[in-house]
């Protein structure tokens, strides 16, 4: 017998011999496959030693920190701070007893990231945590003014309470959000007023915007509207020393809202105010609607893109002035004076603009990155997007449930990422020189065009997660405004606050309104295309991740492994493409339902907020407004009710009488009332008393009939849900309920 030869066809033969004579003729395809296996397993070290050479496994650790922070929203109770602090100690100390052996210490590190965003959601609410109103209330409200924001009628105010009549001081909220029809007030003034207030609602359908959460981080405890004359009051005490600096930082920026909507004139004015104040109450809805259909709504949001031009334009004009001094560009550290300057600008900048939620956040992006100047380290850099996301995760754990963390870190990624990649090809491979002055002139053109599509792309799975639209023209309205906004509008911005204390300020914003109608008018062109706006059904959490997922894989790793994120890109895309709809929603106080009848659209019984109705109709991908007829089509009513057919035609009945239960309870499949009701009913009710204990109800059909989901739910007890009334209160007449208008007091914060 020969000896088997030497090498593969040796190993071969010996595991074909080994194997089970009727499995002998499938060896080759095992070897195969045990080859690649081999080459896999060897790939994947070498290309995570790579990884770690270049210091990318740390990039996870914010990412790791938020899954901590979505488990901890995932509590259905309030957790103990102990536990995930005893959690990060030990996994912290097993790292470091672990930290020769890579894989192993890497993990505890991602667990003590872990640990530490549950904790820091755990210490974040106890330490907002105020109460939020058990019940809606009509009487004297009294408090300090702490902000006012101008609107096209009226006010927005935000009152520090210091009493609402029949609430005692353990059950009072800390401030309230009320509306204003006319009078005027100023932050600062101590006012008693007659008030309607309401709990911060749930979401308008089950897996929706959760409007309360965000109150409560926010410090809110109810909402609603003053009726009636504002009047002022001598106050209980003194104005709290940090309400003080609000206040004048508040009447200082109504005042400059003011006077630079003056100069700059319309729309254009309000838009120019927006931008330099925070202050966007005077910017119209149909002007919004613009914005958001040409893409280019986030320039009225003081976020990112304001705090780099703004930084920016610091950062050149001091550089530039200490250049022009030889003395000064010799001797002195030039660019970390500029540095500075402009970490001390962008910081006045945000206090000075209200320090909003996404204000807060682009300020500490730009100051990380600005400091990398300082220890003479790159500042865009994926390490320094990192630690901006771990500060702000620790400091704001609730941010990462919320659209503008979301798209700004996740178009920030993708730029970097795209920056690392193309550095790296210009090494290895030069561009050609191109011609002045065709060379810059390109070269800018080209960067607005690529980095709008990474941007764009990076954004648009949060865009159509949070708001249900896509704008696919979104490239044409960033590529035609932008240049305005960065070249003229913010530019001018700096030099009109530099000369607004001399006076000297009007030219600034005369030259801010030409340039925002310039952007106005483009984004009216753009919004006036066929399809601008493109309604996508709503997907659940599950679709978001997996998209994240691909975002993340595709943007943190270097090597070519880099590519799998397709998998879960894929995967989302198969599932958004198919989303679930539901076939009967229902308002969470029972004044109205949405029906989906024989059509596949969604037509309307009872009277809900428009508010509500908006959220029905995006979450449904239907780009209807609330006041389209076709709404009402196929719908009955009369004075005792209205009934609606799905589209297999079983009967929905919405009834607002008592009489009118009792009949369609004979004659309906489903009868929805804002009315209690405890008697017999043959078909599936849905009655007031219900609806106060789960909420917003979506029904999906079934075999057995119809399935529900709820958008609160009783077993979860957390600082921001809505109280359930006592048995007491939920069976009072359906006349205490909220308004069907009442909602439209509680759009997005």
């Amino acid at each position: 017998m020969q000896p088997a030869p030497p090498g593969r066809g040796r190993w071969r033969g010996a595991r074909a011999g080994a194997l089970p004579l009727r499995l002998r003729p499938f060896a080759p395809v095992a070897t195969r496959l045990q080859t690649w296996q081999a080459e896999w397993q060897a790939g994947f070290g070498r290309a995570l030693a790579l990884e770690a050479e270049r210091r990318r496994p740390f990039l996870w650790l914010p990412v790791a920190m938020g899954a901590g922070i979505l488990l901890y929203f995932a509590a259905d109770r309030e957790p103990a701070l102990w536990a995930p602090v005893l959690g990060f100690a030990l996994s912290a100390a097993c790292a470091f007893l672990l930290r020769t052996r890579r894989v192993a210490a890497m993990a505890c590190l991602a667990a003590a990231a872990a640990f530490a965003g549950f904790a820091a959601g755990v210490w974040r609410t106890a330490d907002i945590a105020a109460p939020m109103l058990d019940r809606p209330r009509i009487g004297k409200l009294t408090g300090f003014v702490e902000t006012v924001e101008a609107r096209d009628v009226g006010a927005r105010l935000v009152v520090l309470v210091t009493n609402i009549a029949g609430v005692p001081a353990e059950a009072r909220p800390k401030r309230v959000r009320v509306n204003i029809r006319a009078g005027s007030v100023a932050p600062g003034d101590h006012i008693v007023a007659t008030a309607r207030l309401l709990p911060p609602p749930g979401p308008a359908r089950a897996g929706g915007y959760d409007f309360g959460r965000d109150a409560f981080f926010r410090g809110i405890g109810a909402v609603g509207s003053i009726s009636g004359k504002v009047a002022l009051a001598p106050p209980p005490h003194p104005l709290p020393p940090r309400l003080a600096l609000d206040v004048v930082i508040d009447q200082a920026r109504n005042a400059l809202t003011r006077r630079i909507a003056e100069a700059g004139g319309g729309q254009g004015g309000a838009v120019a105010a927006a931008l330099v104040t925070g202050k966007r109450g005077l910017i119209s809805e149909a002007t919004n609607n613009d914005l958001r259909a040409a893409g280019i709504y986030h320039i009225v949001s003081i976020s990112g893109l304001h705090m780099v031009l703004a930084a920016g334009t610091i950062f050149w004009l001091v550089r530039a002035l200490l250049a022009l001094s030889q003395t000064a560009a010799l001797r002195w550290p030039v660019k970390k004076i500029a540095a500075a300057a402009a970490m001390l600008g962008a910081t006045a900048y945000c206090v000075f603009s209200g320090g909003d939620v996404a204000t807060e956040r682009s300020l500490i992006m730009t100051l990380v990155m600005l400091g990398a100047v300082l220890v003479d380290r790159a500042a865009l850099s994926m390490r320094n997007l990192a630690l901006a996301a771990m500060i702000v995760l620790l400091r704001e754990p609730e941010a990462l449930l919320g659209p503008s963390f979301q798209m700004s870190f996740g178009a920030v990624a993708a730029l970097i990422a795209f920056a690392e990649r193309w550095e790296g090809r210009s090494r290895a491979h030069p561009p050609p020189a191109l011609v002045w002055p065709l060379g810059p002139l390109w070269a800018a053109a080209l960067g607005i065009i690529v980095t709008t599509l990474l941007a764009t792309a990076a954004t648009a799975p949060f865009g159509a997660y949070h708001f249900q639209t896509f704008n696919p023209f979104g490239l044409l309205g960033n590529a035609m405004a932008l240049p305005f906004v960065s070249l003229f509008v913010m530019p001018a911005a700096v030099f009109g606050v530099l000369a607004y204390p001399f006076g000297l300020d009007w030219p600034a914003w005369a030259l801010m309104g030409l340039a925002s109608d310039v952007v106005l008018n483009v984004a009216h062109w753009v919004a006036a295309i066929d399809h601008s706006t493109v309604m996508i059904a709503a997907f659940g959490p599950a679709v978001l991740i997996c998209f994240v997922l691909a975002l993340l894989w595709l943007t943190l790793w270097t090597t070519a492994w880099r590519w799998l994120a397709a998998l879960p890109l894929v995967f989302g895309v198969a599932i958004a493409g198919k989303p679930e709809r539901p076939e009967i929603l229902i308002e969470r106080d029972g004044s109205g339902l949405a029906v989906r009848g024989a059509d596949g659209r969604l037509a309307i019984a009872g009277r809900p907020s428009r508010f509500v109705l908006q959220q029905w109709l995006a979450a449904d991908g239907d780009g209807r407004s609330p006041d389209d007829p076709t709404l009402r089509a196929g719908v009955a009513c009369d004075a005792l009710g209205c009934v609606a057919r799905t589209g297999d035609q079983r009967a929905v009945s919405h009834a607002r009488d008592r009489l009118a239960i009792i009949e369609d309870c004979l004659r309906a499949d489903l009868v929805v009332t804002a009315i209690p009701w405890s008697g017999a009913c043959k078909a599936r009710l849905i009655e007031r008393m219900g609806l106060a204990r789960d909420g917003a109800t979506s029904l999906y059909r079934s075999r057995s009939g119809w399935s529900s989901r709820i958008s609160e739910h009783s077993d979860s007890e957390r600082p921001w849900s809505r109280r359930r009334p006592p048995p007491a209160a939920q069976s009072a007449p359906a006349a205490a309920s909220p308004a069907s208008g009442a909602d439209d007091d509680a759009g997005p914060l």
